[in-house]
């Protein structure tokens, strides 16, 4: 896939002028259009909006790379503009875009949109190379330059002939930006410091610039900076130093100096070292939220069918009393509690599929329904709940990695039975068996779990509320953030509704402190963050925490501490008004779904303008 061949003369504008992030998307859009590929603008246009409401696509440095999967899409196409003046595109380092490109893709497009993402990020990690787009003449140079970068993008290094002091391994969960963002810092200060390196990169176009076996046998030291799975056998008996892709980013230089001058401690394949026990949890992390990242559609989608009638009901709406007085409502709660009846046997499979890959999915699915049968047809009851899929799947994941082992000891003669017989059928008989031994016991604790909260006095909701909230602000995005967020949905299949609102609520309410602090205490705050508080407000709104992250860096203790505040107010209030709601996001804009929605607002009210008056109190002022 090359950049040049996706654009075209009349979807590039090298001086367009645009004064907001609505008029440049709004421009790129008009671009898009002379592609003669796109055959609805204003849904196309809605996508875009749609996908930017996740976080901002400004990557920083000046770029910004909107884009989406639409149905308003014939055909993959690219658009280019460049804002000689730069516009204010919410990126995270605060810098204004002055280079854009959009892509559009069509649903069934499958991952081009992601290999066109990598490729270009990879490309604009170089200053001269993105600095010359932004002067470039006409559209004519601007192809031509496009062009030359991409000859050399897989062109073979051979300057060192395979012998390298230090090797690199670099991927983020997405396999975009800070990917190659991390590559560009090693390489960058490897080589003012001296060192020879080379640098893997598991981007979202598959793997670039693959380490050689020759190579990691000579180097001296492996930097592994990543935030999903890479492969790690390959390093057994080298010194490696496992870190976050963001470290690789901001502390090159430490990583680099340490992998050259100290003594690194030796990975073995399944060594158990305290270390790379704490390196391995961390990937459970990552597969869990991969799983969660994949299961909430169904998630949103199941408590929209469950909750909906329920609040026709409620008001009466229709002049129907009861859910079961419609064939459609009727249906459609039935439907939404099957849903959410086997979301933790789909949950299982895709945790599966994040340890193991495909042969993963089937084997941990498996694994789920061994969990859940016992209660759903002998019991009555939800049986191992979402903890029992999470076991499930986790468990499948692993047999399957465990067979892939003992079945590589056998001649290669019979490696082709691998997927066809031994993973399917072993892996699903040993994963059901086990799963079905163990789920009365993990049923029982999750009864007890479910059956403790829903049974709370006051004490107990406002304890809850309070310890929930601040684990929601304490990391923003985090392990402990999600830890929580893993809890209340586990609690929702257990029809448990009032944890989920807290936790969403609580989750709302650091955008909006800051928000509410940058309003009310305008003199302690500077122009740009006047702006990123403002964007704020809507972010708050739609459970979106990413825009606290540059208040965040700028004094972690103080934001993070009156988020915690605010935040644990506000699930307390939740829980003690005995607000609930089925759907796992939304924000604001389910709050028509929510029990007690009034309270509901008066919850975050509070949280938020608490939170931003001690924020705003203890705050210095800022004379950036």
């Amino acid at each position: 896939m090359n950049i040049t061949d996706l654009l075209t003369i009349t979807s590039i504008d090298l001086d367009a002028k645009v004064s907001s992030k609505e008029e440049a998307i709004d421009h790129l859009v008009d671009l898009m259009m002379t592609t003669g590929k796109i055959n609805n603008r204003e849904l196309y246009r809605k996508d875009i909006f749609s996908r930017e409401s996740q976080g901002s696509t400004g990557v920083g440095e000046g770029i910004a790379i909107p884009h989406a999967q639409s149905e308003a899409v014939d055909d993959f196409a690219l658009a280019a503009m460049v804002v000689k003046d730069g516009v204010d595109f919410d990126a995270l380092d605060n810098q204004k875009a002055k280079l854009f490109f959009m892509i559009a893709a069509s649903n069934d497009g499958g991952n081009d949109h992601l290999k066109a993402l990598a490729r270009l990020s990879k490309m604009l990690m170089d200053q001269d190379f993105k600095e010359s787009l932004i002067m470039a003449s006409d559209t004519a140079v601007f192809l031509d330059l496009i062009a030359k970068k991409e000859k050399t993008l897989d062109k073979p290094d051979l300057e060192n002939n395979g012998t390298y002091d230090v090797l690199a391994v670099t991927a983020c969960p997405t396999g975009i930006a800070h990917t190659y963002m991390a590559a560009k810092s090693l390489e960058e200060k490897a080589q003012e410091l001296g060192i020879k390196i080379k640098v893997e990169t598991n981007g979202a176009s598959g793997v670039d610039n693959p380490l050689t076996h020759q190579e990691i046998a000579v180097a001296k030291c492996i930097i592994v900076a990543v935030d999903k799975q890479v492969e790690m056998s390959r390093f057994d008996g080298k010194p490696v130093i496992i870190t976050r892709v963001a470290d690789g980013i901001n502390k090159p230089e430490e990583l680099l100096l340490k992998a050259t001058n100290e003594n690194v401690e030796i990975y073995h394949d399944g060594d158990d070292s305290k270390r790379f026990k704490q390196s391995r949890l961390r990937i459970l992390y990552m597969q869990l939220c991969e799983a969660l990242n994949r299961i909430l559609p169904i998630l949103i989608g199941a408590g929209a069918l469950l909750s909906i009638p329920i609040f026709i009901q409620e008001y009466n709406l229709f002049n129907i009393n009861t859910i079961y007085d419609n064939l459609l409502l009727t249906n459609s709660y039935l439907a939404g509690h099957l849903i959410q009846t086997i979301v933790p046997i789909i949950f299982a499979g895709y945790i599966g599929q994040a340890v193991a890959k495909q042969p993963g999915f089937a084997v941990s699915l498996a694994g789920g329904i061994g969990m859940m049968i016992t209660g759903l047809y002998y019991d009555g009851t939800n049986g191992a709940g979402l903890l029992g899929g999470i076991i499930a799947g986790f468990l499948g994941g692993y047999i399957v990695l465990g067979l892939q082992k003992l079945w590589q000891k056998l001649p290669e003669s019979y490696q082709g039975l691998s997927t066809t017989v031994i993973y399917p059928i072993f892996g699903v008989i040993i994963a059901f068996i086990i799963s079905l031994v163990i789920s009365p016991y993990i049923g029982a604790l999750n009864q007890i779990i479910a059956v403790s909260l829903d049974s709370m006095n006051l004490v107990g909701k406002l304890i809850a509320g309070i310890i929930l909230g601040a684990m929601m602000a304490v990391d923003m995005g985090g392990p402990i953030n999600k830890i929580a967020y893993i809890f209340a949905i586990s609690q929702i299949l257990e029809g448990n509704y009032s944890l989920m609102a807290a936790v969403m609520a609580a989750g709302m309410v650091p955008p909006l402190v800051i928000a509410l602090a940058t309003t009310f205490f305008k003199n302690k705050f500077t122009e740009n963050q006047h702006k990123l508080g403002r964007s704020n407000y809507l972010k708050g709104l739609m459970f979106i925490s990413e825009g606290t992250l540059p208040f965040v860096k700028e004094d972690r203790r103080l934001v993070t501490a009156v988020c915690m505040i605010a935040s644990a107010l506000t699930g307390a209030f939740s829980m003690v008004y005995n607000c609930g709601i089925s759907l796992p996001h939304g924000g604001i804009f389910v709050l028509p779904l929510v029990i007690h929605p009034l309270r509901y607002v008066v919850a975050i009210l509070i949280g938020s303008l608490c939170g931003a008056m001690i924020y705003g109190i203890f705050k210095e002022k800022d004379d950036m």
